[in-house]
This record gives structure tokens, C-alpha cells and sequence, in this order.
């Protein structure tokens, strides 16, 4: 069992507030057995202590705001606190209850199998966190499973979700990778071959862990009493601007807050398309609330652009989570979580406004991102569609190229108007094809298209008395200049597993200024080497911890 110590030097730091535990019913059984566990919301359940933690990577800025200074971060302690061997007193460990549909299918109770909340409270900024373990042993959640995580599982974790915070994009937060001193067996791509690699937790923080699957299992269970109560606390706690506005009428409050979670999840699904990025398994216990990134495991980067690309091996096949589905994929999952709220509001017309408010959100704000790709964010209205058929006629014609999404629009930042004379605008593009022979097809058309674009940015300027370099950073600030790639998270792991870090904390520095030259570290903003197609954790990820 895990000590309960005092007398350690941030045991005071932490202003705890626990209200998950404090005022939705918890599971009156002690035991750490897996089980169904009806009318409760939560469990009891410490984590499981480990052989030897150690620290292996942190994020200053999230450690200061739960209330840890760079001492605390240091203290012999601490790596025993993330490690799931010390728990502070006031803290109560549990792991949440909740089901899902996962690939389209009713999957029943899931719930925190390998994830272990120790507190939630109140940072130093006055905001809301929940500090929670992932990989911290089992639960009665865990079904079949150990409760542990693997270091390259928990590094992609930490690495990609402080990357996505720095991108912009709605997300939890990572506050430190420990490694646990202790093998994990796993099979990593199912294939009956099962080996032993380096355990490791992450800490991950948010205002919250709950997602649609919290709402989805006591109605599937017919506990409307239990489903009304986490609603009405959910809206209190984390969406209390909702409450102060609807006072006295609990309908408008409880459609108000779906209509939230709509908008929010539209919002969430504009800068995945945005950014590039592909979460991998998009099942309705994988979608928060908040709307925010949660539950990062096979995700991948689009690269070389194709719609219909999926980094996780499990959906090979359907590919029903594959890039340019996901903001389909989210609606459904909106509406799965619409049949779930149902029983709370006397009929569906509330819950059918929040739905189709998402639509409307999602396609505005996806049209103003990717319009701002290209430096036309502002166009003047009479130009808006013909800013729109660029993009579209810009991303066809990276998929028929096989050109790097992130480096093409950051080179397309960087080009002057009116363009260079021949091909010196192709040329300027540089090293963002992964397929000379078919880059050398569509000259052509790739000529045409920036061409078109040049015209349309030379109008907006005109128009506006916008300078090239105002342009430039304009569109450097929502094109990236470096993603935290597969491949550069595998060679990380690669490394980690040796004991060597040097290579984690540098991408870690990098990528919190994602949008930034920084010439030193240039050949981290590379394009996917060769080497790197066919190799497992590069091109080839399973849900597999």
C-alpha cells in the first residue's frame, strides 16, 4: 500500500477540493476487485506502489499552477508521489465509472482501468485541476488488464499532450513522466508476441476527466436519478457561468450546457483539422466534456496529406477514426451522448438545437481556420468562396502530390508576392514532397494553385494596406513550424529506454514554441525520413499501453 506522509516539503502546497468524491455517491465497496459497479460514480482505490520511480520529465509551467515550485519538483518525494507510492493526507484516490460506445458498438462499463485520480483542487491562478495517474495499477475498472503503462505509451503522452497545449488546441495537460523501475508485458501490435519493456506513469492534469461515457452508462443502466445528478453537478462545478444564468430553470440550464459541449467539441475538431492531427481512436469514452484532447493513444500526424489516414492498426480496416471523418465521428458521438441526456429534458427539440449548433460552429470555425492558413482569414465576403475552393483545391492537390502538410504551409508563409519568376516559387517551397515522381505530375497544377493564391493574397493587401511581413506572421501563427511527429517521439523512446532523456527534453523545449524558427533544432521540423515508413510506433500504432 502507498504511505499517507505529512511530513514532506509540498504536503501543504495543494489546495484540495474534492468535490467529485465530496458530492456524487461512491461505490461502497472497498475492495480493488473488477466488478460492475451500479449507483456510483466512483470508486475508492489507491494505486498500486511501484519498485523505483523516477523522474524522468516535467512541465514547470503545469507544476506551478497545481502548486508545486522547483523545489517540491525535485524533492527525493516527489517521483514517490507520481509513482503512485506516497499519497498526501486529504488526498482520495479513485477511479471513475463510466461506459462507452467504442468503434460503433455499446461497449458497457469501462471506466478508469489504468487511470487513478489522486485529488482535485484549486491552482494558483484559481482555476481547477485534477491531478490523475495513468498507469498506476489496477482498478475495479480494469477488467483483464494489469493497470500499468509502458514508457512509450506514457512518453508519446506527455510529450504530444503539452505539444498540443503549446499548438493551441484544446487539451489536458501533462505534469510529469515517472518511470516505475518495473517491467510491463505487452503485445505490441497483437500479433501473439509478447515482451516485457519499461513501465512508466503520467501525470495528467485537467479541470476535469469526465467525457460522454460518464453520462452514457447510468442511463444505459436506466439510473436516470444518478444521470440527473452528475448533470447538475457537472454544471456547477465546471460550467458554473451556465448555472448563474439559469437559476431557478434546470431544462434551459441542462440544454444550455449541451449546446456548450456541442460548441465545444466543434471547436476541438477545427484545430485537430488545423494542426494535422488524427486522435486514433475516437470512442465516446475518449471525448470530453470540456472539450477538450483527452486519452492520447494510437494518435498519429497527417504528413504526407491523405483524408483517409488512421495511425492506429486496430481501425486498418474500417478506419472509421481515419483524419477527415473526425468531425463526423464527433457528431455521432454527440448524438450518442444526446440519447444519454434525454431522459433529463421532457422532449428532444433542446437537444436537437445543441446538435445542430454544432454543425454551424464546426463549419464556421474550420472555414476561418483554414482560411487563415493561407492568409486570408479576413477576405473580403465577395471572396470568401473562392478562398474557400482554394483550400479545398489546395488539399486535393497535396494528396495527388504527396506533399507535407505542415511544411507546405509554412513554406507557403514564406513566399513573396508576387511570386518569384518560373519555378522559383515550387522551388521555395522546398523539401515537402515525399514522392518526386508525383510532385513532378502535378507541376502544373501546383503552379496554377499558387498562383491563384497570389493573386487572392495581392487583392487582400491591396485592399487592406496589410505589409508582407504582417502576412507572414499571420500565417506563421497558425501554421506550425514544428509537430511532435511519430518518429521523433519513437527515437525519444528509444533513447528514454536506455536511460537517456537528452533527446525528450529537448523535443519538450521545442515543441512548447511550436510556431517559432528555431534554427538550431531546424532538422526537428524535417519531414518523415524513409527509415521511418514501415517502423512500429512511427507508422504503426495499436491501442496498446
Amino acid at each position: 500500500m502507498p504511505r499517507y506522509l505529512s511530513l514532506v516539503p509540498f504536503a501543504a502546497a495543494l489546495r484540495l477540493d474534492q468535490r467529485f468524491t465530496d458530492e456524487l455517491p461512491g461505490d461502497p465497496n472497498p475492495a480493488n476487485s473488477r466488478r460492475q459497479v451500479l449507483g456510483a460514480a466512483w470508486s475508492p482505490v489507491t494505486p498500486t506502489p511501484v519498485a523505483a520511480p523516477r523522474l524522468l520529465a516535467w512541465a514547470p509551467d503545469v507544476a506551478a499552477q497545481v502548486g508545486f515550485s522547483p523545489a517540491d519538483i525535485h524533492a527525493p518525494e516527489f517521483p514517490q508521489l507520481l509513482g503512485g507510492n506516497l499519497v498526501l493526507p486529504g488526498m482520495r484516490p479513485y477511479a471513475a465509472c463510466y461506459g462507452g460506445h467504442q468503434f460503433g458498438h455499446w461497449a458497457g462499463q469501462l471506466g478508469d482501468g489504468r487511470a487513478i485520480t489522486l485529488a482535485e483542487g484549486i491552482g494558483t491562478d484559481g482555476a481547477r485541476w485534477e491531478l490523475q495517474l495513468k498507469g498506476a495499477g489496477p482498478t475495479p475498472y480494469s477488467r483483464t488488464a494489469d493497470g500499468r503503462a509502458v514508457l512509450r505509451s506514457s512518453l508519446r503522452e506527455f510529450l504530444c499532450s503539452e505539444a498540443m497545449h503549446a499548438l493551441g488546441v484544446p487539451t489536458t495537460r501533462a505534469l510529469a513522466l515517472v518511470a516505475t523501475g518495473e517491467p510491463v508485458i505487452r503485445d505490441i501490435l497483437y500479433r501473439g508476441d509478447p515482451q516485457p519493456e519499461p513501465g512508466a506513469i503520467t501525470t495528467r492534469v485537467a479541470p476535469s476527466f469526465l467525457r460522454f461515457g460518464n453520462f452514457e452508462i447510468h442511463t444505459a443502466r436506466g439510473d436516470h436519478a444518478l444521470l440527473e445528478r452528475l448533470a447538475d453537478f457537472t454544471i456547477a462545478r465546471d460550467f458554473p457561468h451556465l448555472a448563474a444564468a439559469h437559476p431557478a430553470d434546470a431544462t434551459a440550464r441542462r440544454a444550455a450546457w449541451f449546446a456548450e459541449v456541442c460548441a465545444r467539441t466543434a471547436v476541438l475538431m477545427a484545430h485537430w483539422m488545423r494542426v494535422g492531427f488524427v486522435h486514433g481512436v475516437m470512442n465516446t469514452d475518449n471525448l470530453s466534456v470540456l472539450g477538450l484532447t483527452i486519452d492520447y493513444g494510437p494518435y498519429g500526424w497527417v504528413e504526407a496529406f491523405d483524408p483517409h489516414f488512421t495511425p492506429n492498426t486496430t481501425d486498418a480496416g474500417q478506419r472509421r477514426y481515419r483524419f477527415g471523418q473526425q468531425p463526423a465521428v464527433a457528431q455521432w458521438n454527440l448524438v450518442r451522448l444526446a440519447e444519454a441526456l434525454l431522459p433529463l429534458f421532457p422532449d428532444d427539440a433542446p437537444l436537437a438545437d445543441g446538435l445542430a449548433a454544432f454543425d454551424t460552429r464546426f463549419q464556421a470555425d474550420h472555414r476561418r481556420m483554414s482560411a487563415a492558413k493561407v492568409g486570408l482569414a479576413d477576405a473580403a465576403p465577395d471572396r470568401q468562396e473562392a478562398v474557400t475552393r482554394l483550400v479545398r483545391e489546395g488539399y486535393a492537390l497535396l494528396y495527388e502530390a504527396q506533399g507535407d502538410v505542415t511544411l507546405f504551409f509554412r513554406a507557403l508563409g514564406e513566399l513573396p508576392v508576387p511570386l518569384p519568376a518560373g519555378d522559383g516559387a515550387l522551388a521555395a517551397l522546398g523539401d515537402c514532397w515525399y514522392d518526386d515522381i508525383r510532385r513532378d505530375q502535378h507541376a502544373d497544377a501546383l503552379r496554377a494553385w499558387l498562383a491563384q493564391w497570389a493573386a487572392l493574397v495581392a487583392e487582400h493587401d491591396a485592399r487592406t494596406g496589410r505589409t508582407a511581413e504582417a502576412r507572414r506572421a499571420a500565417m506563421h501563427a497558425v501554421n506550425p513550424r514544428y509537430i511532435p511527429r511519430n518518429y521523433l517521439a519513437q527515437e525519444a523512446i528509444q533513447d528514454a529506454a536506455q536511460g537517456d532523456v537528452t533527446r525528450l527534453r529537448t523535443l519538450q523545449a521545442v515543441l512548447a514554441r511550436p510556431y517559432d524558427d528555431q534554427p538550431a533544432h531546424a532538422h526537428l521540423a524535417a519531414r518523415r525520413p524513409a527509415w521511418a515508413d514501415d517502423v512500429p510506433g512511427c507508422s504503426m500504432l495499436s491501442c496498446s499501453s
